[in-house]
Parts: structure tokens; C-alpha cells; sequence
């Protein structure tokens, strides 16, 4: 049996948006059902994310602790950012978050998980990459700002985080994935060296290499 989630689009018989942010919308689509009938799907329209898991040569992880108002939480995370510009290349979005959020480059780079943030409720499509040959990057820090202007950085041992989400104690989307997939590259013949190359197709967010 082929397990594969398969790209289907149900007639659209209208769309409006009732809001439009900065960065992201809120999207009311009349859809046609299967039976015939019509019903409202309202979702978030979002740009779409890269996610960086960097793994360096003692098993260790790096990552931020970041408050997030929404969820009135100041979470474990990945390095991460928007893809801000249409067709950006993920790759580049997500050396680029490295460098900025923790003056980090890397040597080798893997796509290490794709998935759909909520696709009940937002397209958002995340990538994350595993990043590996981890060292400083050169020249001055990038200045932050906001929120991200007291984040944490820190390196913790992939099974500490392992065992951090399933006891439910880190629930950042990006990280729960991210670490749980490289447990599971670990794990798996031919390692994390079997991933798919950096630059690997990714049909929920189209790029030019």
C-alpha cells in the first residue's frame, strides 16, 4: 500500500479576505463539498517557514527559547523564519535564520522533515533542515530586535529534547518535528546521511534553486 498524501483542490465558488496583516491573511473560501453543497472554510494564508535543526559533533542541538504571545508561552525553538519573498529559496532562507539568530554557519546541509504547520486552520508549509559541520560565523553579530532581542541560546543534547517532547514539555511545532525526525534519521540505515539533498523539491512552496 502506498502511504502518500496526494494534492487535490475541490472547486473554489468564491473567496474573500476579511483581514490582511503584515505577513499573513485571513482567508473566507466558499468550497464545494462532495455532495454537492456548499460550506466556509476560513484559514490563515501564510507565506511559509524554514526551520533549521543544527547538530553539532557532540549529539548536541542548538536552539532559542522565544516568547510567543499567542500562545502565552516562551517556548523551545529552532532557529526559524519566514520565507518572506515569493519563490525564495528555502535553503538560503534557512542559512540566512542561522546566521542571524545564532552567528552559526554549517558545512552540510540535509532537508530533514517537510510538514503542514495546522492544515486545518492555515496553509503554512514548514521545512526543516538539518544542519551539520556546525562553526562561528564570520564578522559582527546580526542586531536583533522584538521579541527576538532577549532569546535564549542554548545547546542541548538531542536526547534531553527527545525526552522533552514526549513528556510534553516542548511543544514548538518546528522542534517536536525537527528532533523527533533526527532521532529517527539516527536510527535509520544509511543515517542522516541518506536525507534528501538541501535543495530537494518542495511542491507546498515552489522555489527556484
Amino acid at each position: 500500500m502506498n502511504i502518500k498524501d496526494t494534492a487535490e483542490s475541490w472547486e473554489t465558488l468564491s473567496s474573500r479576505r476579511p483581514f490582511q496583516g503584515k505577513k499573513t491573511a485571513v482567508v473566507s473560501d466558499e468550497v464545494r463539498m462532495p455532495d454537492g453543497s456548499a460550506a466556509t472554510r476560513d484559514y490563515q494564508a501564510h507565506p511559509g517557514s524554514v526551520c533549521v535543526l543544527a547538530y553539532d559533533e557532540e549529539g548536541r542541538v542548538l536552539v532559542l527559547k522565544q516568547y510567543r504571545h499567542p500562545v502565552r508561552h516562551r517556548l523551545w525553538e529552532l532557529p526559524a523564519g519566514l520565507l518572506d519573498v515569493p519563490g525564495e529559496n528555502p535553503l538560503h532562507a534557512a542559512q540566512r535564520e542561522l546566521y542571524e539568530e545564532a552567528h552559526v554557519k554549517a558545512e552540510d546541509w540535509r532537508v530533514l522533515v517537510d510538514f503542514f504547520a495546522s492544515p486545518g486552520g492555515s496553509d503554512e508549509a514548514i521545512r526543516v533542515f538539518l544542519a551539520r559541520g556546525l562553526a562561528d560565523a564570520e564578522g559582527d553579530r546580526f542586531e536583533v530586535s522584538e521579541e527576538e532581542a532577549d532569546m535564549e541560546v542554548a545547546r542541548v543534547p538531542l536526547a534531553d529534547l527527545v525526552r522533552g517532547v514526549l513528556a510534553g514539555d516542548l511543544g514548538n511545532p518546528g522542534l517536536t518535528n525537527g528532533v523527533l525526525a533526527l532521532q529517527a534519521a539516527l536510527a535509520a540505515e544509511g543515517g542522516p546521511d541518506a536525507l534528501r539533498p538541501a535543495q530537494s523539491p518542495w511542491p507546498a512552496r515552489p522555489y527556484e534553486a
